[in-house]
């Protein structure tokens, strides 16, 4: 199965733009032949908009995810996007839709906020992320700061994920830099997933974004890695030439869990 990421500069609470944009790349990745486009985390509002989120956020079945649902029938290929979606009592959360062609949306809201400023302006998802099916393979889909919660992954991979979506807005930082390049790569070995990681990049309202988006493979290897500027990624991901790494490292059938809650310190 080929995929692939869009590294992205927002246009900060420009939906109309930043659909364009995202339409754009869903045009290059349909004639790359990708079957899946995944795009940042609220790669459709722009990231830094404090308490601005009300006046742009939308119902699950608002415009921006029709647009996208139009744009995955169009191009042949799902796409996976943040947004800010607002509840009828007007709650706001930060999430993300997979839209696929002629199928029903699937949608998460971001468990874990990350500072006081998400925290201001959104309340946490309170439902563990679904796994479905994106082309030939089963797919579970995070956002940014889920995926530094080992938990997270690891229930995907017992759900029998097989590719972690996660939509993200890393700043940029030293301990941003460690995400990108140490954890998200340590997640997909420790559970046997790839992981499809979009960050946002460049700068939006004084915020620097850290790029660096990459596509893992479950052995931790990175089959491809962006900079710091916007770009398109493509991989071609096939769970089967895998085997090798999964009878190496059977870190889902050798676990222990009637002990991890036994756990004590002494």
């Amino acid at each position: 199965m080929q995929i692939s990421l869009f590294q992205m500069q927002p246009i900060s609470g420009d939906v109309e733009l930043n659909l364009q944009k995202i339409e754009r790349a869903s045009r290059v990745a349909a004639e790359i032949g990708a079957e899946l486009l995944v795009t940042p985390e609220l790669a459709v509002t722009g990231y830094a908009l404090g308490k601005d989120f009300t006046s742009v956020a939308e119902a699950r079945n608002g415009p921006a995810v029709r647009r996208l649902q139009v744009m995955a029938d169009e191009q042949g290929l799902a796409i996976a996007a943040g947004f800010a979606e607002k509840e009828d009592d007007g709650v706001v959360y930060n999430s993300a839709v997979v839209v696929r062609p002629r199928e029903t949306p699937v949608f998460y809201r971001k468990c874990h906020l990350y500072g006081p400023v998400e925290k201001a302006a959104f309340a946490p998802g309170g439902e563990a992320p679904a796994t479905f099916k994106v082309g030939g393979l089963r797919a579970g889909m995070l956002i940014c700061y889920d995926v530094e919660f080992p938990e997270m992954v690891r229930g995907l991979a017992l759900a029998g994920a097989e590719l972690v979506i996660v939509p993200t807005a890393l700043p940029a930082g030293k301990s941003a830099r460690h995400v990108a390049q140490l954890v998200v790569p340590s997640r997909a070995m420790e559970n046997q997933v790839f992981i499809a990681y979009a960050d946002l990049c460049g700068q939006e309202a004084g915020l620097t974004y850290e790029g660096r988006s990459v596509i893992v493979a479950p052995d931790g290897e990175a089959l491809a890695r962006a900079g710091h500027d916007e770009t398109i990624l493509f991989a071609s991901i096939d769970p089967g030439a895998y085997e090798a790494c999964h009878k190496e490292n059977p870190y889902l059938t050798d676990r222990r869990p009637e002990l991890y809650g036994a756990l004590v310190q002494r």
